[in-house]
């Protein structure tokens, strides 16, 4: 199926599912949808960086520190952040820890996001249609790639936010 045919749920600002259209739409009118970032930490402290694809629909080419994606309609939070996982990096057999909602609103995109967290000290076995490259960083060289790269901008908000959570 083309992603743009997959349906979405689009929400309200209360996160209360007002309408289900193809992602597609929801994409052209920038109508508020539900979607998860999980931070993806080895038990060293290393974070899981990597480069979307320049076919991507959103941020095509950007650096990202969130992988994740937008929820199927009908799916929960916590079954997107699985599902993103197995899908993007191959990442399985795992439940991601859920830190906070996020609403995220920008010229970009409008979403509400649910937020994980999980230790990884697996393989990492990227979909190549999603993913350009990646590596592992400490927060300090991700501070440095933060200033000088471009990264998807719900994804540098949500991390300054996870930084600053317990």
């Amino acid at each position: 199926m083309d992603p743009g045919d997959e349906l979405v749920d689009v929400v309200d600002e209360d996160d209360r599912v007002v309408s289900v259209v193809p992602r597609r739409e929801m994409r052209a009118r920038n109508l508020l949808h539900r979607c998860t970032y999980v931070l993806v930490e080895r038990s060293d402290g290393l974070i899981h960086v990597h480069r979307r694809t320049e076919t991507k629909d959103v941020d095509p080419g950007k650096y990202d520190m969130l992988p994740g994606g937008v929820c199927g309609a009908g799916e929960t939070y916590d079954d997107c952040a699985v599902r993103e996982l197995a899908e993007e990096l191959g990442i399985e057999g795992v439940e991601p820890r859920f830190r906070f909602k996020h609403r995220y609103s920008e010229p970009d995109g409008e979403a509400w996001g649910a937020v994980y967290d999980v230790a990884w000290d697996g393989p990492i076995v990227p979909k190549a249609e999603e993913v350009a490259w990646y590596g592992w960083v400490t927060s300090e060289v991700l501070d440095r790639m933060l200033a000088r790269e471009s990264f998807c901008g719900d994804s540098r908000e949500i991390y300054a936010r996870l930084r600053l959570e317990p």
